[in-house]
């Protein structure tokens, strides 16, 4: 009885011995096995009312059962298979009809009551009829879980079927490939799809590792939770014991009171009880403070909700007067190009027009921001004096020149206003961001932007201090003040002739009571003696003064300049001889005439030697021929690269204004043009751009090359002038002094009363 109330074996499934090899031949003997399996249902489906069927029935189950058709290793004939294929997928894949399922039911279930025939008399003789219903149902249970098995395995046979046909179809268009070629990709292709299949694979792995990880972490946690569960359970147990311990001591006082009176408080008890009170009320004024702190809490956040969106408010209103204010800068620079164009149109005949223009021309230069009316709303008006002291519109004699400073301090002021929100602000945080200053790519695009001002000392202190370590030495500076001193250097006096000529449009310069000319002074001495073969140069004292206003320490200063001239300047650059600078003159205009060709042809014709301009850009760094705001960039990033930015921020400026020079067509004009361009160069975002994107970048390598060849020609001229000179000096001297008929020498002048 038990061995009958087990489930029914499975049958196996055709696929657990498939071999992947001999797909065809596996799909052959799985069909075969499938007839097989029909026919034997097809026996079974008689009327359950014969007996000859039930007869039949332990007979078979005492035969053999027939060889496994669906091992690998042994396949059916080819032809016969093909037929069972051809005729059975059909009738495989119809629905079987639900009274001939019910029917199979029965007749498998009376085949399994067959096997067992002693069973089936003691069942006849003793279950009830409960107990054979339930029988029936876990036969009628079990016999469903193997249909869905077969089906499971035919939707299994009909997935091979096709991928067999498909392989078939490659192994045919493999065949019938005409050439190698086409053979190989299709061998290809299958190496792909092996491929892919194989990443496939290791995903599911992976997935699979990390759902047993996952499930290992859950099993963990459920662990922890049961061991939670039964600490609750155990300190539920103890507390359970103590309320039944306390419980049955109550019941006992109560069966069993006292007899005796009870006692008079003391003065403990009495201050227990005044302690309690006053507890009780300080519990009182906690609640009440808890709800008035939640109370001005609320308040609190309204009132900073209205705020924040007042401070939204102020800060979109003043982007957008920043934004008027900016477009109102351009509409008045329009304003006054246009009247500048109209006098030159107009010329000096026509009397009445030109006294007209003359008028607005002297309104528009003498009106200033202060004189708007009181109502208006100035947010950043043209102050005399950029952020380091130099005068935003230069005061030039010529009416004309003057006119185009008041244009260029406008268009640089709207500049500045439309960009402060979409280009600094971002920038201004990016730089907050960085922590400890290391060389990178980041800092390198980042100088090439510009540094803020009030990152800007910081920055420079850290670019000098990575050039001029090897050379600092604690007390150097002053040691080289000392020196000076006690001994007056022969460059003192040049020193004293250009420190009133430094910057005259700088207020720190030229203010009597300012400190800066006395610290530049100390700081040029300091140099004159640090480096001896140099002393002074002109044009040291620039770069020292642009140290200064930006470092704002002599110290700093100092090093900066010893920065430049010693390990970023090529040797020889401040010399008596300049050869180093005119050697990169030369290398300048090579650059311009390979990348700006046009430029160089029609200065050519012109006749202007650009070197009269460009010897001082590169001498000083541009420390006098750009506006403050644009040098200071230049300079950020000349401090990180050296001297290939000169050369890049050169030709930009060139680029930038092209367009103009080339519409000028006399040498002179042109030369006019040059003294005072660069001061026209308002927007440092497309400068910046040209400098390091649309211009095509040239390396370090080829500008070594390029030095070192004119350097040698260079060289080369000065040796055949030395020589030439040295000729003269001989052939004068062998002629001796003569002196012209009719004229006397300064000795025969000289003895005469």
């Amino acid at each position: 009885m038990a061995a009958a109330l087990q489930p029914v074996p499975a049958m196996p499934l055709a696929l657990q011995n498939i071999s992947l090899k001999h797909l065809g031949t596996e799909i052959q003997n799985t069909m075969y096995n499938i007839r097989g399996n029909k026919q034997t249902q097809g026996t079974g489906h008689r009327p359950p009312g014969e007996d000859s069927a039930l007869s039949e029935e332990p007979q078979r189950e005492d035969q053999p059962s027939p060889p496994d058709l669906s091992a690998p290793g042994e396949p059916l004939p080819r032809l016969s298979c093909l037929q069972s294929l051809r005729k059975d997928p059909a009738d495989s894949l119809k629905p079987t009809p639900k009274s001939s399922l019910t029917a199979n039911l029965i007749q498998k279930a009376k085949r399994q009551s067959n096997t067992f025939p002693l069973f089936t008399e003691g069942l006849t003789r003793n279950r009830t009829a409960q107990e054979k219903v339930l029988a029936l149902e876990q036969q009628v249970l079990m016999l469903t879980k193997e249909l869905k098995a077969q089906k499971e395995l035919v939707k299994i046979l009909h997935k091979a079927l096709e991928a067999a046909q498909q392989e078939k179809r490659v192994s045919s268009a493999y065949l019938a490939a005409a050439e190698d070629k086409d053979r190989l990709e299709l061998v290809r292709h299958k190496v792909r799809q092996i491929a892919e299949l194989g990443r496939r694979v290791e995903a599911l792995e992976q997935e699979r590792e990390s759902l047993v990880q996952a499930a290992s972490l859950r099993e963990q946690e459920v662990q922890e939770l049961r061991q939670h569960v039964q600490l609750l359970m155990d300190k539920n147990e103890a507390k359970q014991q103590v309320i039944c311990k306390l419980s049955e001591k109550v019941t006992q006082d109560f069966m069993h009171p006292p007899c005796q009176p009870p006692a008079p408080l003391d003065a403990a008890d009495r201050d227990l009880l005044s302690q309690q009170e006053k507890m009780e009320h300080l519990k009182d004024d906690m609640e009440a403070y808890r709800t008035q702190n939640r109370f001005l809490n609320s308040e609190i956040h309204q009132v900073t909700k209205i705020w924040r969106k007042v401070a939204e408010k102020e800060k979109a209103l003043l982007m957008k007067c920043a934004y008027l204010q900016a477009k109102n800068c351009q509409v008045e620079s329009k304003y006054l190009a246009g009247l500048r164009r109209l006098q030159e149109a107009v010329g000096v005949e026509a009397g009445e027009c030109s006294e007209l223009l003359r008028q607005l021309i002297q309104e528009a230069l003498q009106w200033e921001a202060s004189e708007a009316s009181a109502d208006s709303v100035v947010l950043s008006p043209i102050s005399e004096y950029d952020e380091y002291g130099f005068l935003t519109v230069p005061n030039y004699e010529v009416e004309d020149l003057r006119l185009l400073a008041k244009i260029q301090a406008l268009e640089v002021h709207s500049h500045h206003l439309l960009a402060h929100e979409a280009v600094e602000q971002p920038l201004r945080e990016r730089w907050a961001a960085l922590g400890e200053l290391a060389p990178s790519l980041e800092i390198k695009q980042l100088l090439r932007a510009g540094v803020p001002r009030e990152h800007r000392p910081r920055v420079w202190k850290w670019l000098v201090r990575l050039r001029v370590q090897h050379l600092q030495g604690p007390g150097r500076y002053q040691e080289l003040l000392s020196r000076g001193q006690a001994c007056k250097h022969p460059a003192t006096r040049q020193i004293e002739l250009d420190l009133n000529r430094t910057f005259p449009s700088n207020k720190h310069f030229t203010c009597p009571a300012s400190s800066f000319p006395d610290r530049l002074r100390r700081v040029l001495l300091a140099f004159s003696w640090q480096n001896p073969a140099i002393g002074y140069c002109q044009g040291l004292n620039r770069l020292a003064a642009i140290a200064l206003l930006v470092l704002d320490e002599e110290e700093s200063a100092f090093w900066c300049l010893v920065a430049i001239v010693e390990t970023i300047m090529p040797a020889d650059y401040y010399s008596k001889t300049l050869l180093a600078s005119q050697v990169d003159q030369r290398v300048l205009q090579d650059l311009l005439s390979e990348k700006l060709p046009k430029l160089m042809a029609h200065l050519g014709q012109c006749r202007v030697d650009l070197s009269f301009i460009t010897f001082n850009w590169l001498l000083v760094v541009f420390a006098d021929s750009l506006i403050s705001n644009i040098l200071l960039q230049v300079w950020d990033a000349f401090l990180y690269e050296g001297t290939k930015v000169v050369f890049r921020y050169a030709l930009a400026i060139f680029k930038y204004n092209e367009e103009e020079i080339l519409r000028l067509q006399d040498g002179l004009e042109i030369y006019q043009y040059l003294r005072f361009f660069t001061k026209t160069i308002c927007d440092s975002r497309k400068l910046m751009n040209i400098a390091f994107n649309d211009m095509n970048p040239f390396p370090k390598k080829q500008l070594r090359q390029l030095r070192m060849a004119h350097r040698e020609r260079l060289e080369a001229e000065l040796h055949e002038l030395e020589q030439l000179k040295a000729k003269y000096l001989e052939i004068r001297a062998a002629r001796g002094p003569a002196v012209p008929e009719g004229c006397t020498s300064e000795d025969e002048g000289e003895a005469e009363p």
